[in-house]
């Protein structure tokens, strides 16, 4: 569902992503982990047609995203790490607006938005002012969005700001059920813990490059001394020194 060949970015002589060769396959909970500037973020807006590569191909559901970005994108939903949302619109304003560049009728807010609101448990603020939002909010109204033109691939950067405990274990279990109907999730996240029993595979990316791929019992079994997901992070990407 999401395959990349060669895919490289470059910002002056600094090389954000190197050659990433990765497949992703449908319905599959996919976690993308790296230490800050690894290159994760920018292998995300690479997928997601905000960044031109200098090399190499993004395809998505067998689709160019340099070629056929907007066949590309009616297949994506995008959660950014900070939402970008039109503050002096009401919750509701925006899900029509989305709606809207999804090209969906007016019609499909009174249900599948409402519903989206609903799960997402905005929707008795859904008339106030996004600016009014707190982060947690804003951050849900991210979500209803995403899901209201019905995805079969899911970016999602770094999700859990502003969100509580309980709000994280929600959108973790929501994502996984999203994966048991076919859609792909691919997550880039630094809250190891939290994802160790949500993803199907793993990946670690490290100053661009690709170091491993697995489950997480085959990532757990590359470090000297197993322990946690969070352990064997850090001696793969040499932040634990033993």
């Amino acid at each position: 569902m999401i395959v990349t060949r060669n895919l490289t970015k470059r910002f002056g002589r600094k090389t954000a992503v190197d050659a990433l060769d990765l497949e992703v396959q449908p319905g599959e909970f996919f976690c993308f982990l790296g230490p800050n500037g690894a290159g994760k973020t920018t292998t995300i807006k690479m997928l997601t047609g905000l960044l031109r590569p200098d090399a190499g191909t993004a395809v998505l559901g067998g689709l160019d995203i340099q070629r056929e970005p907007v066949k590309c994108k009616a297949l994506l939903g995008y959660i950014p790490d900070t939402p970008f949302l039109y503050e002096k619109l009401t919750g509701r304003e925006f899900m029509r607006f989305v709606a809207g560049l999804y090209g969906m009728p007016e019609s499909c807010l009174d249900g599948k938005g409402e519903e989206l609101l609903e799960i997402f448990q905005i929707r008795e603020v859904g008339d106030e002012l996004i600016e009014n939002y707190s982060h947690g909010m804003r951050q849900k109204l991210s979500f209803a969005s995403c899901f209201l033109h019905d995805p079969s691939i899911v970016v999602v950067d770094e999700p859990w700001g502003g969100l509580d405990p309980k709000n994280i274990r929600f959108v973790k279990d929501y994502l996984t059920d999203k994966t048991r109907q076919g859609v792909t999730v691919f997550m880039s996240t630094h809250s190891l813990a939290i994802i160790e029993d949500a993803a199907h595979r793993i990946g670690i990316i490290h100053n661009g490059s690709l170091l491993h791929t697995g489950t997480v019992s085959e990532i757990k079994a590359l470090a000297q001394n197993p322990g946690s997901l969070e352990d064997v992070f850090l001696q793969l990407t040499g932040g634990e020194t033993e």
